[in-house]
């Protein structure tokens, strides 16, 4: 078992950052399920509440600067695209943040690592920490090093929100179909479900997909369509 120490170091390698004060970055990682089972322990949703202010602020300053044509309307619609949760997910997939959150072995159990909301807020508490280790402009290049191909795939409307919908919208294009979610299976724990379903269109099965909800089940099951039929999935 990898201690807190090499944890953090490990993770300052992944995202080239040596912080200073190793207990900001420590306390970014970690999740409240750890500190939960432990007195005194600090975690990071405090820290989530500053990095999502300091994102927002850095990425509004960047579009304003950079896409001059853009309405305010259009830019805050730009902003949301990069700032909402499935692109934080993104991000905590490029930095394999999942491998170094610390988090209780129960929540770890229940899929805690690759759960979206968790890595999401993880993204924000981390950046929030090298704002206070380094400031606003180490931070300001950090970030925009960081998402720099959200913010690309933003302005060419290459973000979905709504997968089930993107689905629909291809697959209709040549006239109506007959698109169904059939859940298949749900398995674990009653306090954390996980759900397995299906894909069907005019009866043939096109895909699979899981989730911690229903909803999630669906969204990454047509997800998983949508890349396919765009040639995207490395698989």
């Amino acid at each position: 078992m990898s201690s807190i120490e090499d944890i953090i170091s490990k993770f300052e390698e992944e995202i080239n950052i040596k912080f200073n004060d190793k207990n900001i970055i420590k306390i970014a990682l970690t999740h409240s399920s750890f500190a939960n089972e432990r007195r005194g322990i600090k975690y990071n949703e405090r820290l989530e509440y500053l990095g999502d202010a300091v994102l927002e602020l850095i990425i509004s300053e960047y579009l304003f600067n950079n896409f001059k044509d853009k309405s305010e309307g259009d830019l805050t619609k730009l902003r949301a695209l990069i700032v909402c949760e499935n692109s934080l997910f993104e991000i905590a997939e490029m930095w394999n943040l999942g491998n170094y959150i610390i988090m209780s072995k129960g929540e770890e159990a229940t899929g805690g690592r690759t759960r979206t909301s968790i890595l999401a807020d993880c993204v924000e508490a981390v950046i929030a920490a090298v704002y206070k280790d380094k400031g606003i402009d180490v931070t300001r290049k950090f970030i925009i090093d960081n998402f720099k191909e959200l913010i690309k795939k933003a302005s060419r409307d290459e973000i979905v929100l709504d997968y089930k919908t993107k689905l629909q919208e291809m697959l209709q294009r040549n006239g109506e179909v007959s698109i169904n979610y059939n859940l298949l299976n749900i398995e674990g724990p009653a306090h954390r479900p996980k759900f397995y379903v299906e894909i069907n269109v005019n009866d043939n099965c096109l895909g699979f997909g899981t989730g911690y909800s229903k909803k999630d089940a669906e969204q990454n099951a047509a997800k998983k369509v949508v890349l396919d039929l765009e040639g995207k999935n490395e698989q």
